[in-house]
């Protein structure tokens, strides 16, 4: 796995992004793996999806019988064979037995949420409700499309930043690849170095320096004051637009956000 996306929202969710439905052997069991390193390593802090809807309707209705409950969670429940119709019963009576006493009754609402996506729905939900989903975990070339897709919402590649955190060391690194032709021209958006930056100092625990190299940002683009890349996106579009040196120095006048 290479990328995990996080996205502006308050709730803690992490999103298993494949194309499991079609690239079972590889993206499906990348889902499934994912899956499993949740309800082993990290079963106290984390529910799934399903598991929330299991404990939701127990919770709802405490007299709700198990195969009631799995004719709940599963469309066409009734239209399925004897031994699928078990599979479901036998898995909600599980979740039931391993989890009610530490997740239920309302627990499950304070743990990380872990479910998962097929990668092109995702494409459309990340642009047009981006506030349901927080982290999406992603192999490799699902994630350098959506990281793109999610940079092109904030105003492109000069505007995402990037972190390889591992156990023992941290990288942090602009999103984008190396630009020749523009070398030594000091037009180049610096947003994606300088909020990588602002990653590494919150990686570090140094929150305040980072609150205000952000609210310098927040402020300088309020305030029209962009790079070329920016300033071509805003109506009526900014001209002249900063050099990549001017946006540097405009966020540094915005600290505190002013």
């Amino acid at each position: 796995m290479k990328h995990a996306l996080r996205l502006p929202k308050a709730k803690q969710m992490v999103t298993l992004v494949h194309k499991g439905n079609i690239m079972k052997y590889t993206e499906g069991a990348f889902r499934d793996w994912g899956y499993e390193l949740v309800t082993t390593e990290f079963r106290a802090d984390c529910v799934t999806e399903r598991e929330s809807w299991i404990l939701g309707n127990k919770e709802r209705n405490p007299d709700l019988s198990v195969e009631d409950n799995a004719r709940q969670i599963e469309p066409g429940y009734d239209a399925l064979t004897a031994e699928k119709r078990a599979d479901i019963c036998k898995e909600v009576q599980a979740v039931l037995d391993a989890i009610w006493a530490t997740h239920g009754n309302g627990q499950w609402k304070e743990k990380i949420m872990v479910n998962d996506r097929i990668a092109d729905s995702i494409f459309q939900q990340i642009q047009t409700r981006p506030d349901e989903y927080s982290i999406l975990a992603t192999m490799n070339l699902n994630g350098d499309y959506l990281s793109d897709a999610a940079a092109a919402i904030v105003g492109g590649l000069g505007m995402g930043p990037g972190a390889n955190i591992g156990d023992n060391c941290a990288i942090f690194e602009a999103t984008h690849g190396t630009a020749p032709k523009h070398a030594g021209l000091d037009r180049i958006n610096p947003g994606s170095v300088i909020l990588s930056g602002v990653m590494m100092l919150e990686f570090m625990g140094w929150q305040e320096a980072a609150d205000l190299i952000k609210q310098g940002i927040g402020a300088a683009i309020s305030h029209r004051e962009v790079t070329y890349d920016l300033a071509r996106l805003m109506e009526p579009p900014v001209d002249p637009p900063l050099k990549c040196s001017e946006f540097a120095e405009a966020i540094v006048k915005h600290f505190g956000g002013k």
